[in-house]
């Protein structure tokens, strides 16, 4: 009786009088079937096999996603070490010439 009270806590209230002013009784409820049972635990089975199936999906799409990003981010960050060892290699050679051009006098006093 709880369970049925707490599905129904959002419905209207229906207050059915006689003409004299007392109350009726409610209908009785109809009894669940076994069909209805195997219903509904059929229906439950499925939204848990949506659920999963949802969660494949969305797993799935991620890895796509992962498989077209990962050579590009290799690319670029393979093409970025490229540059900065040439840079290197520039400022290297640059520096040896500054050096090999360079006089040094050394002035003693004595």
């Amino acid at each position: 009786m709880e369970r049925q009270r707490s599905a129904r806590a959002d419905a209207p209230v229906i207050l059915d009088m006689t003409p004299e002013g007392e109350f009726r009784d409610p209908a009785p409820r109809r009894g669940s079937t076994g069909l209805d049972r195997v219903l509904e635990r059929v229906g439950g089975a499925a939204l848990l096999v949506a659920a999963i199936t949802g969660g494949l999906l969305l797993l799935a799409l991620a890895f796509i996603f992962v498989s077209l990003v990962l050579p590009v981010l290799l690319a670029a960050g393979a093409l970025a070490a490229g540059a900065l060892w040439w840079r290197l290699r520039r400022l290297r050679r640059q520096m040896a010439a500054a050096a090999a051009e360079a006089e040094v006098t050394i002035l003693r006093r004595g």
